[in-house]
């Protein structure tokens, strides 16, 4: 299942049933688990880490130096969970010691082609990025997380579980979860409920997170109060408990 043509470092450890396709070079400290399908002309460096059951199609890089200047070979790490699919040309970089020193990316997502996830991120799982979205470093996405085509996302920002931003968003502040974002310049507009319906959550906790976005947006409250105020009404709401939670923890400000 490895082609002839490929070349495999004699220190990457490959699962019996792995696939590489023709010319791509798997290099070495690169660990990929069972049934990962690797396309042609791949390229995978290491320390990288990939799991079971994933498809990273050709002409992707993955796992190579961050773009940081900071950056002076270091040892540091990308890890891929499972049954990702990897599209044309998406790149993916190592960490760098001035954060945990490892990129980390969940399971059953979707990385369209052309995307980029820059050293230091985090990523959840389900999360879907179109075609031509990138992350700079530092970006945690949390799951179920949707960016539309050529989204941009700031250095050290956090976008909530459940939101959603739409074609050319540039998002320079955090995204509380389950709100979608879009236009020139972008901006709040409204909750993601066709995809918090889509994923099986109620339509109470629904109806909830839009009373919790009117609150947030609507009333003119100071961030603090808005979060006091959401609090008060949250009870036993795991998806109000989350969206408190993460307003608590906000690094950049929210865009508001």
């Amino acid at each position: 299942m490895i082609d002839t043509r490929a070349v495999i470092h004699e220190r990457a450890q490959l699962a019996d049933d792995v696939s590489v396709g023709p010319y791509s070079i798997i290099g070495p400290d690169v660990t990929i688990g069972a049934g990962t399908v690797i396309g042609p002309h791949v390229v995978v460096n290491g320390p990288t880490s990939i799991g079971k059951g994933n498809r990273i199609y050709q002409f992707s890089s993955i796992g190579e130096d961050p773009q940081d200047r900071k950056y002076a070979s270091e040892v540091t790490r990308l890890e891929i969970g499972d049954r990702n699919v990897i599209r044309e040309f998406v790149t993916m970089h190592r960490g760098t010691l001035q954060d945990r020193s490892v990129t980390q990316i969940g399971s059953d997502n979707l990385f369209m082609a052309y995307t980029h996830v820059a050293h230091d991120c985090v990523i959840g799982d389900h999360v879907i990025m179109a075609n031509g979205a990138s992350l700079a470093g530092h970006v945690h996405l949390c799951d179920h997380a949707i960016l539309g085509g050529f989204t941009l996302v700031h250095q050290f920002t956090q976008i909530g579980q459940y939101s959603f931003s739409a074609m050319g968003s540039a998002i320079t502040q955090d995204i509380p979860p389950f709100v979608m974002v879009g236009g020139r310049p972008t901006r709040p507009h409204g909750i993601n409920s066709v995809g918090m319906e889509r994923n099986g959550v109620s339509p109470e906790a629904v109806r909830q997170i839009r009373k919790a976005y009117k609150i947030l947006y609507k009333m003119n409250l100071k961030l603090e109060d808005a979060i006091e105020e959401m609090e008060g009404m949250a009870g036993d709401s795991d998806e109000l408990s989350t969206m408190v939670s993460f307003l608590r923890n906000v690094t950049r400000g929210i865009l508001r």
